[in-house]
């Protein structure tokens, strides 16, 4: 069935950027809609950004600016790109893919924010 495996969390400095992976594998619809979610300790999981095979971008509010989604359809892989890193970011992020009403998760990349 349908796997996702996210990748390109770890620890940086405050101020620092990463770029997460997120790469899809088994039987997927073309359409569909994948996204990154992420959960602080202690929180609820939120959404960060959705993205459709089309390319259409969905951002969270408060994820506007340091976030950038964006996804190859020909490799079935998001990307998340994360600017001006804070503490308030650590989070298990995770990889979501939705499709014929249904969603997938990963299983999540630690991202820790920490000087």
């Amino acid at each position: 069935q349908v796997q996702l495996v996210e990748s390109g969390g770890g620890l940086v400095q405050p101020g620092g950027s990463l770029r997460l992976s997120c790469a899809a594998s088994g039987i997927i619809f073309t359409i569909n809609t994948m996204g990154w979610y992420r959960q602080a300790p202690g929180k609820q999981r939120e959404l960060v950004a959705l993205i459709t095979s089309g390319g259409s971008t969905n951002y969270a509010d408060r994820m506007k600016g340091r976030f950038t989604i964006s996804r190859d359809n020909t490799k079935n892989t998001v990307y998340l790109q994360v600017n001006s890193l804070k503490p308030e970011d650590t989070a298990v992020y995770y990889c979501k893919l939705s499709f014929a009403g249904l969603d997938y998760w990963g299983k999540g990349t630690l991202v820790t924010v920490s000087s």
